[in-house]
């Protein structure tokens, strides 16, 4: 009986174990609670164990933005009571205008006095935008950096010359000289102390730079600030005797080969053009000719196409070059395959002498200087000569007159170099004329050689070196310029430049006289 009644108690005991670790296992937890801090707040979730950190967000009711940063990442599972940080990022841009302070720049100019200035140009703030990247966390900024600059508009510097002259003796001369130094242009009259600027743009990039026959307007060249634009340069006039010159922009564009006033027609100009190229030299002639009339405010009166876009012969792609009669009523041309006047009433070219072009084996073509003499009846250039009659490579270059009745090309000094430029004199007292020519010191390389000054008598007698002195260094080639001879006399005097410099030579005494020394002038003319 006892038995029985302790193996009764040992099962209620068991049955009681039994039933409390059921009770047991029942209350294990089945989800575990989360805390998410987001936009300044706490937020508490209760999710099933394993849950992912992004099912906590969306029960929470929090959504992201695409540069929000979650720290565990989304995809973390959670076990155990956690704490999900949430960092709210965001992305923003601001364009801020800044100034572009302008620079100041000194040029020494030996045209002004010592010690004087002259402002060339006043100096213009430049404008740019730059955009900024912002990023903020949490509406705190924690970073800002620039990603873009824009130039609205460039900076102009301010440009102040500074006069350097030197003390040369000044000299009377006749006419108007004028000269670019350092891109712009200056005029000096009556004496060569007497000097002013005209243009002082800066930019005159040499290639157009040439007086109207009386001497009043200057026909220049200035470069474009930009050529990816599809422009060179341009052209434009200045009257140099204005008390204040205006320059006129003519709105003509690229212009390299030729420019030049017509000779008796007033304020008619005519002109070739080019097409840019990414590729040396730059241009592609267009060999073309055009008259342009305009009236002293610039206003254009008449346009009239001479000769239209052509090939112009071997290396035409170089360009074509003219040169007017004194009465404007012949008009020459030069090419590298030929010398030949333009018809002006059928609007073509007349061959008077064919040219063995010369083979540079560059990216330039040679092409001969004009001149006519001053009775307008013979045509002063250089040939190319050879042996053999096709030799392209040939070094040999000779002065020739072309008498342009007949076409008979006369051969007057041999060997004189591929940049001779003969220049006839105005006519003298005695009705005569002498020509003044470069002679290469190194004739079969005259590519590269420097030259002397020659002066002879039309028919090529009467020779002699008349500038730089012997032993000196010699001339860069150039076309000589010819001073007018207003009184009829037998003594004249050349413009030239030697150095950089303007020198004067008397061709009755063959003294030379300098006028500049600043090292600075580039292109002259004197009418």
């Amino acid at each position: 009986m006892i038995f029985k009644k302790l193996m009764v108690v040992i099962l209620l005991n068991l049955m009681l174990s039994l039933s409390t670790a059921c009770n047991t296992a029942g209350t294990t937890p089945q989800s575990i609670s989360v805390t998410v801090n987001a936009d300044g707040k706490q937020i508490v979730v209760q999710i099933p164990i394993g849950t992912t950190v992004q099912t906590a967000l969306q029960k929470a009711g929090i959504s992201l933005n695409n540069l929000d940063r979650v720290d565990p990442p989304g995809y973390t599972p959670l076990t155990i009571d956690s704490s999900v940080k949430v960092t709210r990022v965001i992305e923003s841009f601001e364009i801020e205008d800044n100034v572009i302070p302008f620079t100041r720049q000194t040029v020494r100019n030996e045209s002004l006095p010592a010690g004087q200035t002259l402002m060339i140009q006043p100096g213009v703030n430049g404008d740019q935008q730059i955009t900024y990247r912002k990023v903020t966390e949490n509406g705190i900024e924690v970073s800002r950096s620039p990603i873009k600059t824009v130039v609205v508009k460039e900076a102009m510097p301010e440009i102040v010359m500074v006069g350097v002259q030197t003390p040369f003796t000044a000299i009377p001369i006749a006419g108007n000289l004028v000269y670019l130094t350092s891109g712009d242009a200056w005029i000096m009259n009556s004496t060569t102390g007497n000097r002013r600027p005209l243009v002082t743009t800066g930019d005159l990039d040499h290639y157009i730079f040439t007086l109207s026959q009386d001497g009043k307007w200057l026909l220049y060249s200035r470069k474009s600030a930009d050529n990816s634009n599809g422009v060179i340069n341009s052209l434009w006039v200045v009257d140099v005797t204005a008390p204040t010159p205006k320059p006129i922009d003519l709105r003509v564009n690229n212009v390299i080969n030729f420019a030049d006033w017509v000779p008796g027609a007033g304020l008619t100009i005519s002109y070739s053009t080019v097409e840019p190229r990414a590729t040396p030299p730059g241009w592609q002639a267009n060999n073309d000719l055009i008259f342009l009339t305009i009236n002293p405010d610039g206003v254009i009166l008449k346009k009239d196409t001479i000769l239209g876009p052509n090939s112009g012969g071997i290396y035409g792609w170089w360009g074509t070059t003219f040169s007017w009669s004194s009465d404007g009523q012949h008009l020459a041309y030069a090419r590298p395959d030929s010398v030949g006047l333009v018809d002006l009433k059928k609007n073509a070219l007349s061959p008077l002498h064919d040219l063995v072009p010369l083979q540079t084996q560059s990216d330039w073509a040679w092409v001969p200087g004009l001149s006519w003499s001053p009775d307008n009846d013979i045509l002063f250039t250089v040939i190319h000569v050879s042996e053999s009659g096709s030799d392209e490579a040939s070094p040999f270059f000779d002065l020739a007159g072309i008498v342009t009745d007949n076409k008979n090309t006369i051969d007057i000094i041999q060997q004189t170099g591929m940049f001779a430029y003969p220049n006839p004199s105005p006519l003298l007292a005695d009705k005569r004329y002498q020509i003044a020519f470069l002679q290469a010191i190194f004739p079969d390389q005259s590519e590269t050689s420097r030259y002397r000054l020659v002066l002879m008598d039309r028919d090529g007698s009467n020779r002699q070196i008349i500038f730089p002195q012997e032993g000196s260094e010699g001339l860069e080639p150039q076309k000589i310029s010819w001073g007018p001879n207003p009184s009829g006399g037998n003594s004249l005097s050349l413009a030239l430049i030697y150095q950089g410099n303007l020198w004067l030579v008397n061709t009755g005494t063959n003294q030379a006289q300098q006028i500049t020394g600043d090292g600075s002038i580039s292109r002259l003319d004197w009418k």
